[in-house]
């Protein structure tokens, strides 16, 4: 008989975990709806076509496919076949797979303003918290099935989007109690002006892919791929000049301006960083040129959060603006600005730094004990009567040793326990015991829902 298991980069979550998560996706809910973002939701899987080559090739790497339905009837098995070997080969064929788990939100999300653009209100704001999937090496804080939490503007080209999406980070991660985390920003314009300065847009992909890795692989590593990915000696010092500016917020922006200086990306870019920080200085907000973000559809500012320095855990949120994310549906025109929360890090982040609430895990507030036929007849009917005021109550299942109902209600972390015996039932009273304080009193049984109201 097969071992019982689940797939490498999945997790089951217990009713202890679940609560934690809700915590955190509560938390983040409230603060979306807070400034204005509707929720939405879109299918687990998407046509291929709509994921591949959206996401830069080590992205597209790391989407999940799905092979076709049929692929083991006689008439498909030369269709199968072929598709197979050009699989191998790193090709994708229809014969073989046309779908696939998503990979993100944003790209669904851009989806469906393509598809329902005529309908929509602009600017339009979302926000949504789904699963997606991605066939990544599982390890600390990387899962191949995790859960996005996203908040997209589209239809504003307003920085007033970029100066709101900060301060929910802000919002949030103080709501949680991770006071220590650090917002930092760049500019996609500046990595076109760096680009540009090494011979053109088209190395764009190649800088910023390289760029990306700089925190994991280090300076050498990023200037081996860039040669490797055909950027000369001098290329490559223009870009090390680049990513070793150091200073102030301040100092970083007029040192870029000297390097870049008569470039109209640069100046574009400088700007609108500059307006972004002028309008969120409580929010500690700072400059990092190394920030690339190697996803394709970044046009302007763009975000990553990191946890606080006494975790180790990398990118704990990320963003930036898309100015024509739709148009690779044939929507052109629609410029949207977005961010992303990523949930299960946050997760570990909280539990390594334990700031969640102690209170999470009391769900049940009575346990009434079952002493028999006529008693848990009166029991029950008190347990529905809490239920109907919405205070979470239960009756032990079954006729058993009071030790036994104790540990069950002390092992579900319940805080108190009603006693309804014979003696309490002819005196009309119920005896209820604090199990965190020791302490037992004796009320009234009218009294019971009262008496939960007010603790």
């Amino acid at each position: 008989m097969a071992k019982p298991s689940i797939p490498q980069g999945t997790r089951d979550f217990s009713a202890e975990t679940v609560r934690k998560r809700n915590h955190i996706l509560s938390t983040i809910r409230s603060v979306f709806e807070l400034y204005g973002f509707q929720p939405l939701e879109t299918p687990a899987m998407e046509n291929l076509d709509t994921l591949m080559g959206k996401y830069g090739e080590e992205g597209d790497k790391l989407i999940f496919k799905i092979l076709n339905n049929g692929l083991n009837d006689p008439k498909n098995e030369e269709k199968a076949r072929n598709g197979f070997e050009k699989l191998m080969q790193g090709k994708n064929t229809s014969d073989l797979t046309e779908r696939a788990l998503k990979y993100d939100l944003t790209i669904p999300f851009a989806r469906y303003v393509a598809m329902n653009h005529g309908q929509l209100t602009f600017p339009y704001k979302r926000y949504q918290v789904q699963p997606v999937w991605r066939a990544d090496r599982p390890q600390k804080g990387r899962y191949r099935e995790f859960t996005q939490c996203d908040a997209d503007v589209v239809g504003s080209t307003s920085l007033l989007n970029e100066i709101e999406l900060a301060n929910i980070y802000h919002d949030v991660f103080h709501k949680l109690g991770l006071t220590g985390y650090e917002l930092k920003i760049n500019s996609r314009k500046l990595l076109v002006a760096l680009a540009e300065s090494c011979g053109g847009s088209d190395k764009m992909t190649d800088i910023t892919v390289a760029i990306d890795k700089l925190d994991k692989i280090g300076i050498e590593k990023v200037r081996t791929e860039l040669q490797q990915r055909g950027i000369n000696e001098e290329q490559v010092r223009i870009i090390e000049n680049y990513l070793s500016v150091t200073g102030t917020n301040e100092e970083k922006l007029t040192a870029l301006e000297a390097l870049f200086a008569g470039n109209k990306s640069a100046a574009s870019g400088i700007e609108d960083l500059l307006h972004i920080l002028s309008n969120t200085n409580d929010l500690n907000i700072s400059v990092d040129f190394t920030l690339a973000r190697g996803l394709n559809y970044y046009t302007g500012a763009i975000f990553e959060v990191k946890a606080p320095a006494t975790v180790q855990m990398g990118s704990i949120g990320g963003g930036g603006r898309y100015d024509d994310l739709t148009g690779l549906f044939g929507v052109p025109g629609i410029p949207g600005v977005g961010i992303s929360f990523g949930v299960d890090r946050i997760y570990d982040v909280l539990e390594e730094m334990n700031l969640f609430p102690q209170n999470l895990q009391v769900s049940t507030k009575a346990l009434f004990f079952n002493l028999g036929e006529k008693e848990s007849t009166s029991a029950f009917y008190w347990v529905q009567a809490l239920r109907r005021n919405d205070i979470a109550a239960e009756l032990y299942h079954e006729n058993t040793k009071m030790d036994k109902q104790f540990k069950y209600a002390e092992k579900r972390s319940i805080p108190y326990v009603v006693i309804i015996g014979s003696r309490e039932m002819e005196n009309a009273q119920a005896v209820i015991k604090d199990l965190q304080k020791g302490e037992q009193q004796t009320i009234d049984i009218n009294e019971i829902i009262s008496f939960f109201r007010n603790i």
